[in-house]
């Protein structure tokens, strides 16, 4: 069974830095592309950040310059650095795993970590 968990989440200053890491256990395909949703309060989920097998990153328009996502993969874990951040990075950040379209699997997600902008 898959499961992803999330860590590092908190309350931190506007201006400040937050990594959140995110630990696969169970068999998932290394060709899984990993990646950030996050949801604030009364608003939809939205795409923070993924990473393709290869390496290949791509950032939401509102955290591009401020967010950095990588993977370790001897650790199977996935990372967001998040640095410059401002109250309406407010939200829970969630992590996923979705196979690519020519592989046939699931998506999965953790729970969620909460992350709070404020001061």
């Amino acid at each position: 069974q898959v499961q992803l968990v999330e860590s590092g989440g908190g309350l931190v200053q506007p201006g400040g830095s937050l990594i959140l890491s995110c630990a696969v256990s169970g068999s998932i395909s290394p060709y899984y592309t990993m990646g950030w949703h996050r949801q604030a309060p009364g608003k939809a989920r939205e795409l923070v950040a993924t990473i393709t097998f290869g390496g290949s990153t791509n950032y939401a328009d509102s955290v591009n310059g401020r967010f950095a996502i990588s993977k370790d993969r001897d650790k199977n874990s996935v990372y967001l650095q998040m640095n410059s951040l401002k109250p309406e990075d407010t939200a829970v950040y969630y992590c996923y795993a979705e196979p690519p379209t020519w592989l046939d699997g699931g998506v999965y997600w953790g729970q969620g970590t909460q992350v709070t902008v404020s001061s």
